[in-house]
């Protein structure tokens, strides 16, 4: 019997994995395992990437941010304090000066602080408080579902309000309107005067527990340490990215008085920056990944070569036989390096499937919108290809290369 094309050798292999099924089903459990684990952990990846895409979008892509280091950079603390610490902090007067030039729309100041809340009832703890200036909505993914956000007359008064996100909302008022009423920070009275909800993402509800109130208010009666005072910069129409970056660059220089041969006492970073960190730090997730499947993959292929040096040996005699009337070694050959990877391909779907419906889980119960890209499903089949001819080569050429007249003496 010869085996006249691809179509041929994966019936034959079919027919061997059919009769010989709990063998095979234990063998592939390590492939299984190993695609699984790309399918789970790329859609996981995919979903979070595409989440930081929408972050970053809605901020603006020609837009880009002031701050006193380039937070994209990985810094290293020693004894003598962060590298960064000798750089001025971003004023206010800065800021202030950047809305006034011609490349500039304007520029959202933007500080990170955290404290504790209370109304009458018990206090809540660990608040996120973001302190901007008035249009920080714009680049926020979300909207207000009551009242409104504070007017750069609050900001230039450094007015005691705060907007409240629904979650906070809750936890402070209950089921009362929350809107005009007071509630304390650090002891401080501030008025609420508008509910913000964001968009669902993928840090839950601990992101969804947070205030927004006047950069200028924190500063100045929330005593809030300004030396992290950073600022979105948002590009003028009609101008390019590169020219108001440059333009913001030319003006920080000039204002701190800093020489030609001198570097940047601060930092612009561009929204593609911080993309790029993330993809370091997704490329750390795939590492991992990678290992972990690999691990799995070579005790799935260390079952491959068992079993099929397993089927060679009861098939002596059927080797003999083939050979006897014509096989070739090569006609030999592929057909047990087709069921080698038709047994690892087997294992492929299996974990493909078992990886989508992790994924779909992760979709249906978590905020992260997971979904399994192509280049995975490439991967996870190629995964499986590679892993059934390498696997399967060693006792496919044993086959080949066995002496039909000794074969068909077997017992």
């Amino acid at each position: 019997m010869r085996i006249a094309n691809l179509g041929e050798g994966i019936l034959l292999a079919l027919d061997q994995l059919r009769a010989n099924k709990f063998r095979s089903a234990l063998t592939i459990v390590g492939v299984v395992i190993g695609v699984a684990t790309v399918m789970a952990m790329s859609s996981m990846v995919t979903g979070i990437r595409s989440e930081a895409l929408s972050g970053l979008e809605a901020a603006g892509p020609e837009n880009f941010m002031l701050m006193r280091y380039d937070v994209s950079q990985v810094r290293v603390t020693n004894e003598h304090g962060p590298p960064w610490g000798n750089n001025p902090k971003v004023t206010v007067a800065e800021i202030e000066h950047l809305r006034t030039l011609p490349g500039v729309r304007d520029v959202i100041a933007s500080m990170d602080m955290s404290s504790e809340m209370q109304t009458t009832g018990a206090p809540v703890s660990g608040v996120q408080i973001s302190a901007n200036s008035a249009g920080w909505d714009e680049f926020t993914m979300g909207t207000f579902s009551a009242g409104h956000n504070f007017l750069p007359s609050d900001v230039k008064s450094s007015r005691q309000v705060v907007v409240l996100s629904r979650a906070l909302a809750d936890k402070l008022f209950g089921s009362l309107d929350p809107l005009n009423r007071l509630v304390k920070i650090r002891g401080i009275p501030f008025q609420v005067i508008g509910i913000f909800e964001r968009e669902a993402n993928i840090f839950g509800e601990a992101s969804n527990n947070f205030a927004v109130v006047p950069y200028t208010t924190a500063i100045k009666v929330l005593r809030a340490w300004d030396g992290m005072l950073g600022a979105l910069v948002v590009t003028a129409q009609g101008t390019s990215q590169v020219d108001a970056m440059d333009q913001v660059i030319g003006a920080m220089r000039t204002m701190r008085g800093l020489r030609p041969a001198e570097p940047n006492d601060f930092a612009v970073i561009r929204q593609q920056a911080l993309l790029d960190m993330f993809n370091q730090i997704t490329g750390l997730f795939f590492a991992v990944m990678i290992g972990l499947s690999s691990v799995a993959l070579l005790v799935g292929g260390v079952g491959v070569i068992a079993i099929m040096m397993i089927s060679v040996t009861e098939r002596t005699r059927e080797i003999g036989v083939r050979k006897a009337i014509g096989a070739t070694r090569r006609e030999i050959l592929w057909q047990f390096l087709f069921e080698a990877t038709t047994l690892t391909l087997a294992g492929g779907a299996a974990g493909m499937v078992i990886g989508g419906a992790v994924a779909w889980l992760i979709q249906k119960l978590t905020p992260i919108p997971a979904s399994v890209p192509l280049w995975a499903v490439v991967a996870a089949l190629l995964m499986a290809v590679i892993a059934g001819v390498a696997f399967g080569m060693a006792p496919a050429w044993r086959a080949s290369r066995m002496d039909p007249v000794e074969a068909l003496r077997y017992e």
